[in-house]
């Protein structure tokens, strides 16, 4: 499978597309007065605990006091004050294991206090109306490694399945740490795998580095600011997204093409050659269709090849996709053309929540199979074509109601919040009251007005299209309106009202 990835750099904002078999798969968007958190160390204070929830809010210097739960505090050693890392072995078996796995979750009042100076890092971007969520487990990615400052442990990637080299990578490593006596301990990325251990070295002697920097910083910083900044998006892309399978990384800005040269001869100089300046008179995005892609991405609807459909919801508390055979009839029976239908609905599905960036828990209602094995085939489409997602995600089977329930992990704003927002027209409910339903309202608000104000005439403001319907098919309803409170009603239509807008005005 060849993957390519484009970068398209404005001054305010920077895109990044990424390609497989030259099919828009995932889509990541920087702006200039919104970059992404998750990854950012702070220095913060603790403004409020709050022991129902077992939580506390904490004050980063953001928009919103950020959440930090008990399960997500795994240090409590204070030094003067403030909570910072510190190293424990858990053991000896070479993974890398989280302390708040292995012990009981403390009160939170025995964790932290108010005032309390705490250094955490962004695990989850602010979502909604929601602050970001926090941690105090602190890890820095590099190509190869990730650096965890309160472990001392070794671990391996999952993806890498390999016994022989997981065993390789993990000596290399125990070799490294104990000459360098560097402190921390480090999880291996899936890029780390047939690397040699000059590479790893490189990582290892980076982040020696690095730490002592941000050590510097949490001396000097005050509470409430922050002491380490992730790479801008770009970079970050060069470091996360590109792997051995990345034929191609184009980006339009010249500035931008040097700095990722950069970046890349001194942290991956393997990628040098797969990186181009693309000088086009034709927009970057506009190659494999990528612009329209992301316009149809968000549509509620999503046609499928065989003619059938998908309908995605997404709201507060979930996602909810419904599949639909819609214009695809087959060619021999009904099972099979659900089943068809349900296999590339499966298909299409982990593609879109990967180009969407939807998370959380997320509904199907697949086409109703009778045969269990197209069932079983169905999931495990599904679950394969999960499987070069970046982000995590579980598929917990068919439940009673034949839905399949699944999660996806959300760590940032999913691509239909970060590119729109709720319509002012219908705040969000997308849809709108009819202009019968507001002639109606509009008459009960005139019986009011007529009641309460001593007038010798209602004028009503309202839309075009409300205006219309009251003078034509409305206009007997008027006449014994007028009849009825004795008074005459004049309408006046506002150009600029929606069609649930309009005031009644005693004169």
């Amino acid at each position: 499978m060849s993957e390519e990835i484009l970068i398209n750099v404005t001054p305010r904002e920077v895109r990044v597309a990424v390609v497989e078999n030259g099919v828009l798969q995932e889509v990541y968007i920087e702006r200039a007065n919104k970059r992404g958190l998750v990854g950012n160390i702070y220095k913060g204070r603790i403004m409020r605990v709050l022991p129902g929830m077992q939580a506390a809010f904490v004050d980063v210097g953001l928009e919103r006091t950020a959440f930090l739960h008990a399960s997500d505090i795994v240090s409590t050693h204070l030094d003067r004050g403030m909570m910072v890392p510190t190293s424990e072995n858990n053991g000896s078996n070479g993974q890398a294991s989280s302390k708040y796995e292995e012990r009981r979750i403390e009160p939170i009042t025995s964790l932290v206090r108010e005032g309390q100076e705490v250094l955490v890092q962004v695990i989850k971007d602010p979502l909604g109306s929601k602050g970001a969520r926090l941690s105090t487990q602190l890890s820095v990615p590099s190509r190869y490694l990730v650096f965890l400052a309160d472990e001392i442990n070794i671990g391996v990637s999952q993806k890498i399945e390999n016994e022989t080299e997981r065993k390789r990578l993990k000596d290399i490593m125990s070799v490294i740490m104990s000459e360098s006596g560097a402190a921390g301990g480090y999880i291996m990325r899936t890029a780390a795998e047939g690397v040699g251990e000059d590479m790893l070295r490189a990582d290892v002697e980076f982040f020696t580095k690095l730490w002592g920097e941000i050590q510097r910083n949490i001396e000097q910083a005050p509470a409430g600011s922050i002491v380490y900044e992730d790479l801008p998006l770009a970079l970050r892309a060069l470091r996360d997204l590109v792997g051995t399978q990345v034929e191609k990384v184009r980006i339009d800005s010249r500035e931008t093409f040097r700095r990722i040269v950069n970046f890349a001869e001194k942290f991956i100089p393997d990628l040098v050659s797969c990186i181009e300046y693309y000088p086009g008179e034709r927009p970057i995005f506009d190659l494999y269709s990528v612009e329209d892609e992301v316009q149809k991405a968000l549509q509620r609807k999503v046609q499928l090849k065989s003619g059938g459909h998908l309908v995605i919801d997404q709201t507060e508390a979930m996602t909810t996709i419904d599949i639909n055979t819609g214009a695809f009839v087959g060619h021999r029976n009904l099972e099979e053309t659900i089943f068809k239908t349900n296999l590339e609905a499966a298909q299409s599905i982990a593609r879109q929540l990967r180009l969407r960036n939807l998370g959380g828990i997320i509904i199907i209602d697949f086409i109703d199979m009778v045969e269990e094995d197209h069932k079983n085939q169905v999931l495990r489409a599904l679950e394969k074509s999960l499987e070069r997602d970046h982000a995590k995600s579980h598929v917990s089977g068919v439940s009673a109601l034949g839905l399949v329930e699944m999660t996806r992990k959300r760590t940032r704003e999913s691509l239909g919040h970060v590119l729109c927002e709720a319509c002012p027209t219908c705040s969000g409910r997308a849809s709108l009251k009819t202009a019968e339903t507001m002639c109606y309202e509009i008459f009960r608000e005139i019986l009011r007005a007529s009641r309460q104000f001593e007038a010798q005439q209602l004028l009503v403001l309202v839309s075009q299209e409300v205006a219309n319907r009251l003078l034509d098919e409305e206009s007997t309803g008027v006449a014994e309106l007028e009849e009825f409170i004795k008074k005459p009603i004049k309408f006046q239509v506002e150009s600029l009202y929606t069609r649930e807008q309009f005031d009644v005005v005693p004169m």
